[in-house]
């Protein structure tokens, strides 16, 4: 229950005993009073909640009080702090994209989590195509959730687990409340995030609209994003309501193109790419039906649509090639040109029943889903010789393909109630996924069919043990998937084949951890994972009946990642109830390997067990210590992430910067607010303030190739207004 709404509740009853005493007593409400307090558990998530079940499970949640930083830029690595074991890819300074990945899966665009906001999904194409380009500004969030282990079985069978983004609601006291916030900051940073909300009668409704710009902290590295949602919910009655959203973003971004390791020791601001330019377009329309069919029966139903564009215009090369003037066509060269189209529909329902069992209570959750996706592809195109933003397409496209994909579920989940303290929470889930793909690829010389049709069940076992009123033991195993993708079974040329018997990744991950707090002192969960990870695909060569050397697209061998995530959040001052000072850490080991597998290396088969997985650093910290008296408050953050590399090869280096190792890195932010009134509020702070080199990207495709540096010293200032 949140602070501000438990002083109205008090007042309230005050009102009424007073009212009791003497009808002839005047009672004043006072303006609401917030009040900080360290007694909330805001750290994992409750048992049931919103029809699904979370027992047993490894969760984290950050309400909107927990994310903070530069929130106008998206910074992640602030906003996320205190979820352990986060890899995440800084891609630009302007927060365009959420790169996201745990426990040596990959990172780029969270294309191995189910992401999802106000509980439906805003990946592409979870099964074909399934990296997110939607970013939901922070301003917006309410709250973060993050699942893993059993979200296959309520959600989806990805191994990097589940994200939602529960967006804010209108405020349910008054008819019309306002909010904006102003950024300015370094490299011409400017961001306005504007805000409404209310309840009126039985509607409760609330918008946004969010600007931001950016010359880049690199040359040629601009950015315009807008981004907007609109809620309407209707309350039926006491039980239940429909809530119509409408939600979007677009962005044109330019890319200033990668660097090789002697271009970013020389000068990591330096740019290579003047031409090149990115741009997604996404729009989610929404309903989403609540319903308490009976004191223990709710049903939720879901559905959504998530259509868009993601555009490109781009002089595609490694670093070490240059963008110059053609003298024998008398311009540039002209640019690639790649264009995709997305249309797909989603519905979800979920029911959550409470039953007995004798003297035991226990919880039934059930759902299905129904998915329908067509992605045209068209790619490889000749585009313009100039240097601004455009689509025009000068040939035909030597890649044209519509990608189609149809899926259906239905899972089941169950608490049983084993004693007061020890509840088993045993699921299954099943899939059906028919996809298939047709046109031409490679000039337009090569007409393409493919057709797949998969079923399978996903099984999961959750266990919770209360060992007193604030500290639970939790496990849980279960099996994860991820298909072949689209890209897989593309051939980039005519000399490259798809193995026949190419399989899909299978795998599962196990979870037993210890969670609470201490007196209401220290809050900490410490959580040992395993997870397997199983015929993941990757290139092999060998030499075709045509004697010429060919590379095949097939299962190259197993992973294993292990390791450990462990969050504290400590109380250093407080005076009853009230923080003003509190230290957290988050901290993951992961320990990924190879245990099985050959790869590609200048035509040879190259075996790769023992092998560090790619892109999966060993150990990830973030801490932070947190100050707050009266109307002030303060946060420095520590991150570290030590090295890693960007191919299963593990290679060292290369000429052209695409391929080698990542090195460490240590990143120090500062963030500062002053709470001038009720209304009004100002901050500002400082982004890796130690002014860092590093990056912890190396690219063998967009927007590189090659090291995509990471921003140094960048400043802010924040108005805010809330009414």
């Amino acid at each position: 229950m949140q602070p501000k709404l438990t002083t109205l509740i008090i007042i309230y009853f005050i009102a009424i005993h007073a009212k009791a005493q003497s009808d002839t007593i005047s009672v004043k409400i006072l303006d609401s009073v917030t009040v900080t307090t360290i007694l909330k558990n805001k750290y994992y998530l409750p048992q049931v909640q919103d029809a699904i079940i979370f027992a047993g499970k490894k969760t984290n949640v950050l309400d909107d009080g927990a994310i903070t930083g530069n929130l106008s830029a998206n910074v992640q690595r602030m906003a996320f702090a205190k979820i352990p074991g986060l890899n995440m890819w800084e891609m630009d300074g302007g927060g365009t994209q959420l790169n996201l990945g745990t426990r040596g899966t990959d990172a780029h665009r969270c294309i191995e989590m189910n992401m999802r906001q106000n509980g439906y999904p805003t990946n592409s194409d979870q099964f074909g195509y399934p990296e997110n380009h939607y970013t939901i500004p922070l301003q917006a969030i309410q709250e973060i959730q993050y699942l893993r282990g059993s979200s296959a079985l309520q959600f989806g069978p990805q191994f990097g687990g589940m994200m939602n983004f529960i967006l804010k609601k209108g405020d349910s006291t008054k008819p019309l409340s306002i909010e904006s916030s102003q950024t300015m900051g370094s490299n011409n940073f400017f961001n306005s995030y504007n805000a409404i909300g209310g309840t009126t009668g039985k509607i409760n409704y609330y918008a946004y609209f969010d600007y931001r710009h950016t010359n880049g902290w690199r040359d040629d590295a601009r950015l315009d994003y807008h981004a907007f949602y609109a809620n309407i919910q209707y309350n039926i009655n006491s039980r239940g309501s429909i809530a119509f959203q409408y939600s979007g973003m677009n962005y044109v971004q330019q890319i200033a193109g990668g660097l090789d390791d002697a271009q970013f020791s020389a000068d990591n601001r330096q740019a290579i790419r003047s031409r090149n330019y990115f741009q997604p377009k996404i729009f989610i329309p929404a309903i989403i039906f609540e319903y308490d069919l009976s004191a223990q029966t709710h049903l939720q139903v879901t559905a959504n649509i998530t259509s868009g564009q993601r555009n490109s215009v781009q002089f595609i090369n490694p670093p070490n090639i240059k963008d110059t003037f053609n003298t024998s066509i008398g311009s540039y060269n002209p640019r690639q040109l790649d264009r995709d189209y997305y249309a797909g529909f989603t519905t979800e329902a979920r029911l959550l029943h409470t039953y007995k069992t004798g003297n035991s209570t226990s919880t039934l959750a059930a759902g299905v889903r129904y998915f329908n996706e067509t992605t045209r592809r068209k790619q490889k195109g000749v585009g313009t010789t100039g240097s601004d933003f455009d689509l025009t397409d000068i040939t035909p496209y030597s890649t044209d393909l519509k990608l189609h994909t149809i899926n259906y579920a239905v899972f089941t989940e169950n608490i049983f109630t084993v004693s007061k303290k020890f509840l088993v929470v045993p699921g299954i889930r099943y899939e059906f996924i028919n996809s298939s793909m047709n046109g031409i690829i490679t000039n337009g010389t090569t007409n393409i069919t493919y057709k797949q049709k998969r079923n399978f069940p996903l099984a999961g076992l959750g266990l919770q043990y209360q060992l007193n009123k604030t500290v639970q033991l939790y496990g849980n195993i279960s099996q994860a998937y991820r298909p072949y993708l689209y890209s897989n079974i593309t051939p980039a040329t005519q000399l490259d084949k798809i193995d026949p018997n190419l399989k899909d990744s299978k795998g599962y991950d196990i979870d037993f951890g210890i969670r609470g707090n201490i007196n209401s002192l220290l809050w900490f969960d410490i959580n040992p994972y395993y997870l397997y990870y199983g015929d993941r695909v990757g290139l092999l060569a060998f030499t075709g009946s045509d004697s010429a050397n060919h590379l095949l697209t097939t299962n190259i061998g197993n992973s294993v990642s292990k390791g450990v995530e462990i969050y504290t959040e400590s109380m250093l001052w407080r005076q009853g109830y009230i923080a003003y000072l509190s230290l957290f850490n988050s901290l993951a080991y992961n320990h990924s390997r190879y245990v099985t597998g050959s790869i590609n290396k200048n035509g040879v088969n190259t075996n790769i067990k023992g092998n560090s997985v790619e892109n999966a650093p060993v150990w990830i910290e973030k801490a932070g210590l947190n100050f707050k008296y009266q109307n002030l408050s303060t946060c420095i953050q520590y991150s570290y992430t030590s090295k890693c590399f960007n191919d299963a090869l593990n290679t060292l280096s290369s000429t052209n910067g695409v391929t080698g190792l990542i090195p460490a890195y240590h990143v120090w932010d500062w963030d500062f607010n002053w709470q001038i009134s009720n209304q009004f509020s100002i901050s500002v702070g400082i982004n890796n303030f130690t002014n860092e080199k590093y990056f912890n990207r190396r690219i063998t495709m967009y927007p590189g190739p090659g090291i995509l540096p990471a921003d140094g010293r960048t400043f802010y200032i924040t108005a805010k207004i809330k009414m």
